[in-house]
């Protein structure tokens, strides 16, 4: 299996076969998800709702050791990449596990116990028909304000114009957002597979970070029944897109 995406470089080196541990968690695993009995203390938690190979995590854990990373993805080949690669350089801070996004939100994870949750490119669905299965309504968007802690961090991207025009309008009733027009400083070519992709085929990456509100706002925030089609991209062309504004 190469060691890079698209060309990058993943994160990290392969440590010698004595270092390897063991992220992957078992399937099967019920109730809410112990943190503490998991990585045998308390520090701040961070959370990566469809990790794919892991590239985010893999990176953030080696950088910030204090922090406990746990990843998920629907996809068990994705999770089993994710995990095999941080096995092999030897991460303790870090664990893998195969379910969807919302089920763990709002059935594994407690309120009040997480202090960033990043989503990277979450699914656009560009079938009218597909629109309710979008991930960040405003039920998910409210989960994730009551998981995270005061002053807690969601980090959110995407390369489609038409989902950041609708989370540009949802986020700020429950968060703070700052916009990042640059790519991440502490992964320049890309923080996923995705991303790098996206970069090179020429697409626009929209990139967001929001501070969790003390006091939600009022109002209703709407829902995502955007119109999310892009049929050069679906057809794998490489047509340019607005830069982000």
């Amino acid at each position: 299996m190469p060691d890079d995406d698209h060309g990058v470089p993943f994160p990290g080196e392969v440590l010698p076969g004595s270092l390897w541990t063991r992220t992957g968690l078992p399937r099967g695993l019920a109730g809410p998800f112990d943190w503490d009995g998991i990585f045998g203390r308390s520090g701040p938690r961070v959370l990566d709702l469809g990790c794919g190979n892991g590239r985010y995590l893999i990176g953030s854990s080696l950088a910030r050791p204090d922090r406990d990373h746990l990843g998920v993805d629907l996809l068990q080949p994705a999770v089993d990449h994710g995990a095999h690669r941080a096995n092999k350089r030897g991460l303790t801070n870090v664990r893998f596990a195969v379910g969807e996004a919302s089920d763990w939100l709002f059935r594994r994870l407690d309120a009040d116990t997480v202090d960033e949750i990043h989503i990277y490119h979450p699914q656009p669905h560009y079938e009218a028909e597909g629109a309710s299965r979008r991930l960040l309504t405003p039920e998910f968007l409210a989960r994730a304000w009551e998981v995270l802690r005061p002053g807690g961090l969601l980090v959110l991207q995407t390369d489609n114009k038409a989902y950041w025009d609708y989370l540009r309008k949802s986020v700020p009733f429950l968060f703070e957002p700052r916009l990042h027009k640059a790519p991440w400083e502490d992964a320049p070519l890309g923080r996923t597979r995705r991303e790098i992709y996206a970069r090179q085929t020429g697409l626009a990456v929209f990139r967001m970070e929001a501070v969790r509100r003390e006091t939600p706002q009022g109002g209703e925030m709407p829902r995502p029944d955007f119109n999310a089609d892009r049929p050069r991209f679906r057809r794998g062309g490489s047509g340019r897109v607005e830069s982000p504004p």
